[in-house]
């Protein structure tokens, strides 16, 4: 599996370089490109690869194959997909918000991939994708989201993650949702969790940030299948 960054594409502006992001003002034909070099990168079936219409909830589906590299294309509507058949791509874009990646260590390998903002984590994404990989040691991995150092937030977010989460996800007004991932993950059974904990909004570099940079910004993602 792999979190990608902004670098190694083709789009060129506000959206330069690896936008893979089809649901902005970005030219399709370069989206496309990003998604098969992105695919191509990581060993992946680029043409058997599918996504989701992310919502901000707690749904993961089934994942169906085809699609990545289609403008048009209708998939399920949730915020996260699994898999357990091998060289099934799952792909999932992000501008702030978490990928998270949870596999089965144990038995049948199964895999399940996340977009997690805070009314998913919230509203239990990250329990959900724990649950449909079914019995056995999970281990999962964080990347790249806005940090700590950046993410602001009201009291009507603040007050409900204090008490799911603890005070320590939250400091001075700004909420650790890497943080507040990772105690949901091991709340749901992950023996394993790494985390990138780089903020998208403080690497302009490597990363879009809607929060930095308004409506007009890319997406990364990440991309992840079951080796064969």
């Amino acid at each position: 599996m792999a979190f990608s960054t902004r670098r190694g594409g083709v789009s060129a502006g506000e959206f330069r370089s690896l936008n893979i992001g089809l649901a902005t003002a970005d030219e399709p034909a370069s989206v496309v490109e990003n998604r098969r070099r992105l695919a191509e990168t990581v060993g992946a079936d680029a043409g058997r690869a599918t996504m989701a219409w992310q919502r901000h909830g707690a749904r993961v589906s089934r994942a169906r194959p085809g699609g990545f590299l289609t403008p048009g294309t209708v998939w399920p509507q949730c915020d996260g997909l699994w898999t357990d058949e091998p060289g099934q791509p799952l792909a999932l874009v992000t501008a702030d918000c978490l990928p998270v990646a949870i596999c089965r260590t144990a038995g049948r390998p199964a895999l399940s991939v996340l977009h997690v903002g805070w009314r998913g984590l919230l509203a239990g994404i990250v329990a959900e994708g724990c649950r449909v990989l079914g019995d056995g040691p999970l281990a999962a991995a964080v990347g790249p989201g806005i940090g700590p150092c950046c993410y602001e937030v009201g009291e009507e977010v603040a007050a409900p993650f204090r008490a799911r989460f603890g005070a320590g996800v939250l400091r001075d007004g700004k909420l650790d949702l890497h943080r507040a991932t990772e105690r949901a993950l091991r709340a749901a059974g992950a023996l394993s969790v790494e985390r990138t904990d780089l903020c998208t909004a403080c690497h302009p570099e490597l990363f879009f940030s809607h929060r930095r940079d308004g409506p007009r910004t890319g997406r990364q993602g990440a991309i992840a299948y079951v080796a064969g």
